[in-house]
């Protein structure tokens, strides 16, 4: 019997759209609640808000992890560029987002995805950097 091929997608990977929501939940759930998080809330509410982003993070961070690409369905695109162009962020908004996240990954994901994941998120937070 040969051993089990494990999934590729990282959306499997970290078990599925339950965990992801989880990561999603508990990441604004700090934005919320950390004193880290009050300038990413602010950049928030002043726009759609919270209770539109929580939903847009998820169906992103689904394509973005290779599951069901819910947000370029809505959109017809995954440009994180074109998401956030409305958004000034500061060197000092990334690290606070990756300190967030990493917080998030740290309490909902497996450990190995989430180092890897991280590794993608700085890239993704820096790039992104504008201001």
């Amino acid at each position: 019997m040969s051993p089990a091929v494990p999934p590729s997608a990282m959306i499997d990977r970290i078990g599925g759209e339950g965990v992801l929501g989880a990561l999603v939940t508990r990441f604004y759930d700090l934005v919320e609640s950390d004193a880290q998080g009050a300038r990413i809330l602010q950049m928030h509410l002043e726009g759609h808000g919270l209770n539109h982003v929580r939903p847009e993070a998820f169906d992103f961070l689904s394509g973005f992890f290779g599951g069901r690409r819910y947000y370029a369905e809505r959109h017809g695109h995954m440009s994180l560029r074109e998401i956030h162009a409305h958004v000034a962020i500061r060197a000092e908004d990334a690290e606070a987002w990756l300190a967030l996240m990493d917080r998030a990954m740290a309490e909902t994901l497996p450990e190995p995805e989430a180092r890897q994941i991280a590794t993608a998120f700085r890239r993704a937070a820096l790039a992104l950097v504008n201001a």
